[in-house]
This record gives C-alpha cells, structure tokens and sequence, in this order.
C-alpha cells in the first residue's frame, strides 16, 4: 500500500532556496571552501557544485537550517574532492624529463636547489624537536591522521596530541623567526 499521490511543488522553492542561500552564504562558504582546499579555483568549482546540488534537491521545503544543509554539502564535496585527489595517479612525462636533462635552465637549477635549501631547514627543525613533538607534527602534516588517530597510533590521549602539535607548531615557528 503506497502513500496518494501529491501534486509536485514548482520547482521555484528549490530555485528559492538555492538563491537565497547563494545570497546570503557565497562569501562565507567560499571563504571556508578556500580554507579547507588552499586553491580559490578549486572553492569556485566546489561552491558552484553545492549550489547545483541544492537546486536539484527535489523536497527543498524539508529544509529547515539551510545554511548547516548547505556547508554539509560543501564539506562533503571536499571530501570527495580530497578523496579522488589522493586516488588520481600521478602522471609523468618522460619527454619533458629527458628536455630537462639535455637543456638545463638556470631557473629550473635554482628552484632545485631552493627546494633542497627548505627540504634541509625543515629537516633541522624536525630533529630539533622532542621525538614525540615530531612524531605527532609528522602524523597530522604529512600523514593527514586526525587527532583521535595520532592518539591511538601513538597510545596518548588526544587532549596530549593537541598539545604537543601546539608545542611543535610554536617551536618550528620560533625556529624560522630566528633563521
């Protein structure tokens, strides 16, 4: 037994909500979408993606916070978008490696050895650090754990993982302060 048939709401209070929410969330939302991706362009396509999603919405009326609706959308978008980001492989091209080998540019030498500089300054503030100041600085930065993760993997409570990534934070900081 199906529930009766209801006639369909115009699509204008989905197009309402969807613009009204553009008016009065696009600067927030792209602000948090900067935030969260680091690259403007990637937060217009997102923010682009999350208005398209909110007009498509069949039962917009259902919709009671559409601000929180609207950055749950975003902040799922960022999620995928991470997601297919690590997925992707990495493309490589042996042409332009082999270019690079025979014709070398000034630039592209002094890039390198500008990377190798800042590779060996990071380098140094990591091993000026406590181990488990690094430990926990390394599992967030370059591992991207959260911080209940970095307390399992190293058995310390997440409170202490806040901590010392505070401490490692401040002390990197002070160490490039004075270089």
């Amino acid at each position: 037994m199906g529930l009766p048939d209801r006639p369909a709401k115009p699509a204008r209070r989905q197009s309402s909500l969807a613009s009204t929410a553009y008016d009065l969330y696009h600067t927030a939302l792209q602000n948090f979408l900067v935030r969260r991706l680091r690259s403007a362009q990637d937060a217009q396509d997102l923010a682009q993606e999350a208005y398209l999603r909110l007009l498509r919405l069949e039962r917009g009326e259902f919709v009671n916070k559409p601000q929180a609706y609207l950055y749950r959308i975003a902040s799922n978008l960022v999620y995928e978008f991470k997601l297919r980001e690590r997925n992707d492989p990495v493309v490589f091209d042996s042409e332009a490696l082999d270019q690079a080998a025979e014709n070398p540019r000034e630039p592209f030498a002094y890039e390198a050895s500008e990377r190798l500089s800042a590779e060996q300054q990071v380098e140094s503030m990591l091993t000026g650090l406590p181990p488990l100041y690094r430990a926990v600085l390394v599992l967030r930065k370059r591992d991207g754990l959260s911080y209940s993760e970095i307390a399992r993997t190293l058995d310390i409570s997440v409170h202490t993982v806040k901590k010392y990534l505070a401490r490692a934070v401040a002390q990197c900081r002070s160490a490039v302060r004075e270089s």
